[in-house]
């Protein structure tokens, strides 16, 4: 019996080294595992290598410089430096605001790097701003334009509501400009020399306005009206006109873009 019992003992008394060495290798592949994912992580989020190029951001109609912060943050991430003025969008027509806000802006940013590109990133009116602008200057060498949902050829919205007071009250003179008939001011601006890439929406929280907008649209302006004449590169993204500036597509595409004057097509980029 006591034979048996040692024997039955015995593959305990070995196993304990055998379980202790798996216990310390498993624990070593876990400490590696979790440094490595950490180290990932760290490569993932820290900013990339500085970039001698400025991004202006103009927000849309009746919003803030906060509107564009998630971009901002973004756009800084990857290296760029970032200017995020707010305008007074309500209170003034749309040459007025370019010429007295966003002039004096871009000035600034070309005296402090003078010959770097300069791009812009615009949601919706700041997009027709910056056309605006361009009617009188140029960019430097190298310089890229993305336009987030920008009215370009104008919104059935600005015809339907222009006569409401709430309309007017809301959207000042600007609103009254942004009609599709021929005489408004997206349908008169002259093209501009610039490396131009359009991204717009294909989804509304607004079911009543899109009744007024025929085809496809954002909610405000419609996939057909958003193009542009002289734009290099035209994508439509699952967004609404409201929020398009945060979604995540529309920030990887804007970062692409900046960097290589076109959209990616991959499918789930």
């Amino acid at each position: 019996m006591s034979q048996v019992a040692s024997a039955a003992g015995q593959p305990q008394k070995q196993m304990a080294p055998v379980c202790r060495i798996f216990g310390n290798g498993l624990s070593l592949l876990l400490s590696l595992s979790f440094v490595l994912t950490a180290c990932t992580a760290c490569a993932r989020s820290a900013p990339r290598q500085s970039k001698d190029e400025t991004v202006i951001l103009l927000h849309g109609m009746g919003r803030t410089r906060r509107a564009m912060s998630e971009m901002a943050r973004y756009l800084r991430s990857n290296g760029y430096r970032v200017v995020n003025p707010g305008y007074p969008s309500t209170r003034e027509a749309i040459d007025a605001i370019a010429a007295n806000h966003l002039a004096p802006v871009v000035e600034r940013c070309r005296n402090e790097q003078p010959g770097t590109p300069l791009h812009f990133v615009t949601h919706s009116l700041g997009g027709i701003v910056v056309r605006q602008y361009l009617q009188k200057h140029t960019l430097p060498p190298g310089s890229r334009v993305v336009m987030l949902s920008p009215p370009s050829r104008g919104s059935e919205l600005a015809d339907c509501l222009r006569d409401f007071w709430l309309y007017r009250w809301r959207n000042g003179p600007a609103g009254q400009q942004l009609g599709t008939g021929p005489h408004s001011v997206p349908n008169t601006l002259k093209p501009v020399k610039a490396e131009i890439g359009v991204i717009t929406g294909n989804r509304s929280f607004n079911p009543l306005f899109s009744q007024l907008i025929p085809g496809p649209d954002d909610g405000k302006v419609s996939v057909a009206r958003a193009r542009l004449a002289e734009m290099t590169d035209f994508t439509v993204i699952p967004a609404t006109h409201t929020f398009i500036m945060r979604h995540p597509t529309a920030l990887k595409q804007i970062l692409y873009f900046l960097e290589h004057g076109k959209f990616r097509r991959e499918a789930g980029f």
